[in-house]
């Protein structure tokens, strides 16, 4: 038996609601991206873990938005909560692997092309997975072609966000870094929506179970904190913001006050090709002449 699907029960509300969150998750998981690759290796693994956890959590919000605004008329849908918060988990992961690749090897090459594929998988591999978690009197089924377009929007979208997120040249481009990732999410999720048939094995009373916005909310309170609170990190570090890269580090050397050294890198004598000190106009060479 074919199940009547409405993946709009409120509107356009749960769409918009959740491209905001994959936008907001992308802003900060993208901008923490950006943070990692101007700071030194120790401090590196850091960012890129809030980036990943930020980006997860984005894309997982976005996904369980999305489904409060799906129903089938004639079955009530239960969420198995192990398999639910996995696919978070699995986002965080995949996610984590590829803005790190990205991170330590740079937004070029193959660097950004592995990086993107595996975050692109990631946001995949979450979509499916979150809905291997939904259990109702049927099954599921997909068209094997438009899950594969949906896989593909991913890949790609994901490796552009990551690529405008290296460029590192301000508050623009992390605007559309975060656009394109948002894109990406949504575009995915509403694609591999649009490969699912449900087929029932007999009717139910949808009433015995709360609606989708009852079941998914209490689930949904632990990430969007956490979004908040990655997001109070963004706002007090200008540099994650404007995208402005740091001045290298110092390096202290023993008897060498710091002063000392800083000066002595802000004011190097350009060289040559050959690496011979250029002579200003006005120079006078301090040699004092021979006799003859």
């Amino acid at each position: 038996m074919q199940g009547t699907v409405d993946e709009f029960s409120y509107g356009a509300v749960t769409p918009l609601v959740a491209f905001l969150m994959a936008c907001l998750g992308g802003a900060l998981g993208l901008r923490c991206t950006t943070r990692s690759l101007l700071v030194t290796h120790s401090r590196r693994p850091a960012w890129l873990a809030l980036g990943s956890a930020a980006i997860g959590s984005g894309i997982w919000t976005m996904h369980f938005v999305a489904m409060m605004g799906f129903s089938i008329e004639e079955a009530p849908i239960h969420y198995d909560k192990p398999i639910t918060y996995a696919s978070l988990g699995i986002a965080i992961l995949m996610v984590g692997v590829g803005i790190g690749i990205v991170g330590y090897r740079g937004a070029t090459g193959t660097a950004l092309f592995t990086g993107g594929t595996v975050t692109g998988l990631g946001v995949a591999s979450m979509h499916y997975l979150g809905m291997a978690g939904m259990h109702f009197n049927g099954r599921f089924t997909y068209n094997t072609l438009t899950v594969a377009a949906s896989v593909v929007i991913a890949v790609v979208a994901a490796t552009a966000a990551l690529w405008a997120a290296g460029q590192v040249r301000g508050f623009l481009w992390s605007v559309g870094a975060s656009l394109v990732m948002g894109l990406a999410v949504t575009g995915m999720h509403y694609t591999g929506m649009a490969a699912l048939d449900v087929h029932l094995h007999g009717t139910s009373d949808a009433a015995v179970s709360g609606s989708p916005a009852s079941v998914l909310a209490p689930m949904l309170i632990g990430p969007l904190a956490f979004l908040l609170l990655a997001g109070v990190v963004v706002l007090f570090d200008p540099l994650m913001v404007m995208g402005r890269p740091t001045r290298p580090p110092v390096e202290l050397k023993p008897g060498v006050p710091a002063a000392a050294v800083a000066s002595h890198q802000d004011h190097h004598v350009p060289l040559h090709p050959r690496r011979r000190p250029v002579q200003h106009p006005g120079h006078h060479s301090s040699r004092t002449p021979q006799k003859r």
